[in-house]
């Protein structure tokens, strides 16, 4: 598992962290039932606190992607399984969108609009 972190970034290392899972889910490199590495391990390998590691597993946990267990550490959970079905889904709407001209921020709002329109 590859998790990068940028600490140049604007965006918090917690995120950071939880971006490089979800994109490992979606690559196919992490399924369910796959541990994670102890958020001491991983704090320690990418040289940040352990509680930043701990906020990116609760993150995830409050997606559904992770469980969080007492002794079992973080394991992906049987919900992470269609993020790597849409896999090809979002390639596509990614290269459609910059076909388009559209940013990946304008393409990440739009998107944002039109789950909040079927929420409502």
């Amino acid at each position: 598992m590859l998790i990068r972190i940028d600490t140049d970034s604007a965006q918090p290392l917690f995120e950071q962290i939880a971006a490089s899972v979800r994109a490992e889910v979606l690559a196919g490199r992490l399924r369910p039932g796959h541990r994670l590495p102890a958020a001491r391990e991983l704090a320690q390998a990418v040289d940040v606190n352990v509680h930043t590691v701990l906020r990116a597993y609760q993150e995830l946990r409050d997606e559904g992607l992770v469980d969080l267990r007492r002794g079992r550490g973080a394991v992906l959970s049987a919900s992470a399984a269609p993020l790597a079905d849409l896999a090809s889904d979002i390639t596509a709407l990614v290269r459609r969108a910059a076909a388009l001209g559209l940013s990946p921020a304008t393409l990440a709002a739009l998107i944002a609009a039109q789950n909040q329109e079927r929420t409502s």
